[in-house]
C-alpha cells in the first residue's frame, strides 16, 4: 500500500449513504451486523466480513470511550475487504456494548494494514471529547463530514 493511499482523507473514505443517524440495535452483535451491513451495501466488503467483525469483538472490545465503538474485522477478514472504507451508524438510545454505553459506532474496512492508519486517524476525531459529543449528538451527514474533515486539517 502507498503512503498516499495510507492518507486519504476520512471524508473521501465515507459515502452519504453510510451515514445513519436514526438507527435502533438489541445490543453490541446487532449494531455490529449494521454496521458490517452498511459496510457491505456501500461496496467496500463480502458479507463474511461481518462475521470476522463479530470475531474480532468477541476476542477484543472496540469501543474506544467517549460512548464510540469502532467495529472492524479480524486480520483473517481482511481479505473480505474491497475496498477502504468508513461507515457510521448513531445509535440516539444507546447500545450496552459489554457494560458501555455506545450511541456512534465506526465500522471500517481496509486493505493491507490500512485499517491500522485509519484506526489512528479516527482516533484523532473520537478521543477528543469535544468532537466525539458533537459526533454522538450529529443529526445531519454535514455535521460528520465536518468532524471528520476537522481531524484532517488538524494534521
Amino acid at each position: 500500500m502507498s503512503d498516499e493511499e495510507a492518507q486519504k482523507p476520512l471524508t473521501e473514505l465515507l459515502a452519504p449513504a453510510s451515514i445513519r443517524l436514526d438507527s435502533s440495535a438489541t445490543g453490541r452483535d446487532d449494531a455490529i451486523r449494521q454496521t458490517g451491513a452498511a459496510l457491505v451495501e456501500a461496496g467496500a466488503v463480502d458479507p463474511s466480513y461481518v462475521d470476522a467483525m463479530l470475531e474480532r469483538e468477541n476476542s477484543v472490545s472496540t469501543f474506544v470511550g467517549e460512548g464510540v465503538a469502532i467495529p472492524h474485522g479480524t486480520l483473517a477478514g481482511k481479505d473480505a475487504v474491497k475496498d477502504d472504507a468508513i461507515v457510521v451508524l448513531r445509535f440516539p438510545d444507546g447500545v450496552d456494548w459489554d457494560g458501555n454505553p455506545v450511541s456512534v459506532a465506526v465500522g471500517i474496512a481496509a486493505k493491507g494494514n490500512g485499517h491500522i492508519a485509519l484506526l489512528s486517524q479516527l482516533a484523532t476525531v473520537l478521543l477528543d471529547p469535544e468532537k466525539a459529543a458533537a459526533l454522538r449528538n450529529a443529526t445531519t451527514p454535514d455535521q460528520v463530514y465536518e468532524l471528520l474533515a476537522s481531524s484532517e486539517d488538524d494534521e
